[in-house]
């Protein structure tokens, strides 16, 4: 029960339209958590406070629209203080137009769905705190809106992100790699057992799968495994895709220490080894959810996914 109200909390949020789910909407939701579970305690934090932290790569996304973009940090503390926690980071862009370089027309309004990977962050540390688990966890959701507004930003912009790291923005479409990286490297700070990302980041990971697993890739095998087994047991099932170093120098650029996207070959396998690079200091995975997240057609609407598959990968955890 607790588990189908996590999923059910997931598609209420992820189908509502953009202009209703906003950053500050997201941020108002997991506020409404931290009332209704006294064992979470939530922080939004602005984006002058960002820019104080150096997340320049965060900032280039949200610049460019009217609503203004949050971090927010939901920590779960149902395990010891010693306990390292488990963090989910998911990617919430509330809207995505693409920016400067513009999604097609067609299907945009569908675009409203690239939240869900932090809609599912917010179902998944749900349904583990009505369970009362035994076990931390932290949740991350950089949200924004993608937007092109006169102070969006332009393919050729170069960003500096938190790590230092320098980003040249050659498609202002893949944003949430964006977001992410500098939510990746916040969560450095958690010390954390595992840290998860989960994003409908490429529309490659759909052509390469499908739309029935969600694409996995990691730099830590029993982390893979884990999420595989999960996948299993919960029928939200994952599918590994190769994280190899063959693939890096895709992202090479003239100008920064890479660019933000890697060519037409290996999309999801490229977006995945940039967001590697932010991702060095803990056992790291990535979910990519673009197939998964939500349904076109006559069935249009939200999915749920991958909080069950998050979920039994807490409670297998808790059972080792």
């Amino acid at each position: 029960m607790a588990i189908a109200s996590g999923i059910r909390l997931c598609k209420d949020i992820a189908n509502l339209p953009g202009n209703l789910c906003t950053p500050d909407y997201i941020a108002r939701q997991a506020l409404n958590m931290q009332k209704q579970f006294p064992a979470t305690r939530v922080q939004v934090m602005e984006e002058n406070e960002l820019e104080q932290l150096g997340m320049g790569a965060f900032l280039s996304v949200s610049k460019g629209s009217a609503q203004p973009g949050k971090l927010i940090t939901i920590e779960y503390s149902g395990g010891t203080k010693t306990q390292k926690p488990i963090v989910f980071v998911g990617k919430g862009v509330t809207f995505d137009s693409g920016g400067i370089s513009l999604k097609p027309g067609a299907a945009m309004d569908e675009m409203k769905f690239d939240m869900c990977g932090a809609a599912s962050v917010l179902g998944a540390i749900t349904a583990c705190a009505e369970l009362q688990l035994e076990i931390n966890l932290v949740g991350v959701i950089p949200t924004v809106e993608n937007m092109p507004d006169g102070k969006a930003s332009k393919p050729g912009d170069i960003v500096t992100s938190m790590s230092g790291q320098t980003i040249e923005i050659l498609n202002t479409d893949a944003e949430g790699r964006l977001i992410l990286c500098d939510a990746l490297t916040y969560a450095e700070r958690f010390d954390p057992d595992a840290v998860i990302d989960i994003a409908t980041l490429t529309g490659a990971c759909v052509v390469a799968l499908g739309e029935h697993p969600a694409g996995l890739l990691s730099n830590h095998r029993p982390l893979v495994n884990g999420l595989l087994n999960a996948g299993q047991a919960s029928g939200d099932r994952c599918w590994e895709l190769p994280l190899w170093d063959d693939y890096q120098s895709q992202l090479d650029s003239n100008f920064a220490d890479m660019a933000n996207i890697g060519g037409k070959s290996a999309g999801a396998i490229t977006a995945a080894c940039f967001l590697s690079r932010f991702a060095k200091k803990y056992h790291w995975a990535h979910l990519d959810i673009a197939g998964i997240a939500w349904r076109s057609g006559k069935e249009k609407g939200a999915t749920g996914r991958p909080v069950g598959l998050l979920v039994q990968y807490v409670l297998d955890r808790i059972a080792e």
